[in-house]
């Protein structure tokens, strides 16, 4: 410390600084601003990196948020000037540095809450595990768990920064407990939000990505947050909901279907051959339940429902994995079967056209 001491002495030539002390001042303040960068750019990606729980952290892409950068480096400087005035004897104007590291120390408590803020958008990087088979409820815990965050974080910054500010936090907070009913009573309809937001997290009615139908809304869900629920329709409209309003309404998660069910009708001219008919229904049915994307085959059937006066109805009950694509083809596959079965068997499907010209 000595020839740092004997480096910094020497007359002020700018606001009570010495030359070598300035140099160092300086020095100080291009560190602060070099270990802000590099905590921002490379140690929070690498440690994002090495504690995420997902594959889209990957430490190389990730930056932290700019006030990350700032709160590291405003940290730096304070801790560093006050060393240089405790451990060494620099030529400068001491008020002036304290001044300075205060203003400096509350331009770091401002970063920092902006951090927590802006840091709660990662809270999912701890709680969703990618190929976990709970996904699903990780993701909506994540999303009430990241609007808790900021609630939280918004709540202790005001009472941080009133602190700072000089503000008496014993009477702030005795004012609080008179308005506190009143408080409640005015905002009861956020807190039975809050108490829904809970609600889903506990019974799991559905998850962040499950397609549902609520008090009259469908669609996807997006988000679900402290206050609402956000849903995605097949329009590609968002539409909020109130958590009250979710868990107060019947839900239908079609997300929790164990299968799918496909139920054609064929229509047939009124003269098909009973025979036939019946061999008909046989071999639809043989053919559907011996196709590998056909579940459920003792409640499949395949049978003659009714006779009008120009028709034969029969009907068909089938069932398929939860899947909507599977769904679709394998639809579209009974429809090709029944074709080419009743063209084998000479059976004519019902039109109404060729019947009027008879």
């Amino acid at each position: 410390m000595k020839q740092l001491d004997d480096f910094m002495e020497g007359d002020a030539i700018f606001q009570g600084f010495s030359q070598g002390t300035l140099i160092i001042f300086v020095g100080i303040i291009g560190i602060s601003i070099g270990v802000g960068v590099l905590s921002r750019r490379y140690i929070f990606p690498r440690l994002m990196d090495m504690f995420s729980k997902t594959e889209r952290i990957d430490g190389k892409t990730l930056f932290a948020p700019r006030s990350v950068g700032w709160m590291v480096g405003t940290l730096f400087f304070v801790q560093s000037s006050e060393y240089l005035s405790s451990s060494c004897t620099p030529v400068w104007d001491q008020g002036l540095i304290n001044q300075l590291n205060n203003i400096v120390f509350t331009v770091f408590i401002i970063m920092m809450l902006v951090a927590a803020y802006r840091l709660v958008d990662y809270l999912d990087a701890f709680i969703v595990v990618e190929g976990d088979d709970n996904i699903a409820s990780r993701r909506s815990l994540a999303s009430v768990a990241e609007s808790v965050g900021r609630v939280a974080v918004v709540v202790i910054g005001a009472f941080v920064i009133a602190g700072v500010a000089g503000v008496d936090l014993n009477g702030l907070i005795a004012g609080l407990g008179i308005t506190g009913l009143a408080l409640a009573l005015a905002a009861k309809d956020s807190v039975s939000n809050i108490f829904g937001a809970v609600s889903i997290l506990i019974d799991q009615p559905f998850n962040v990505g499950d397609w549902i139908i609520v008090d009259g809304v469908e669609g996807e869900v997006v988000n679900i947050g402290l206050r609402t629920t956000l849903i995605r329709t097949s329009a590609d409209t968002m539409i909020t909901v109130p958590n009250s309003n979710m868990v107060n309404s019947p839900v239908e998660n079609f997300s929790k279907r164990r299968f799918r069910r496909i139920t054609p009708k064929f229509e047939l001219e009124e003269d098909s051959n009973p025979a036939a008919l019946k061999e008909f229904c046989d071999v639809l049915l043989k053919k559907v339940s011996d196709d590998a994307r056909s579940i459920k085959e003792d409640d499949s059937w395949v049978r003659v429902q009714s006779f009008g006066t120009a028709m034969v109805l029969v009907g068909a009950n089938f069932y398929c994995v939860s899947s909507a694509s599977t769904q679709r083809e394998l639809n579209e596959d009974i429809l090709m079967m029944a074709r080419e079965t009743a063209e084998k068997l000479d059976l004519i499907f019902f039109e109404p056209r060729l019947r009027s010209n008879k």
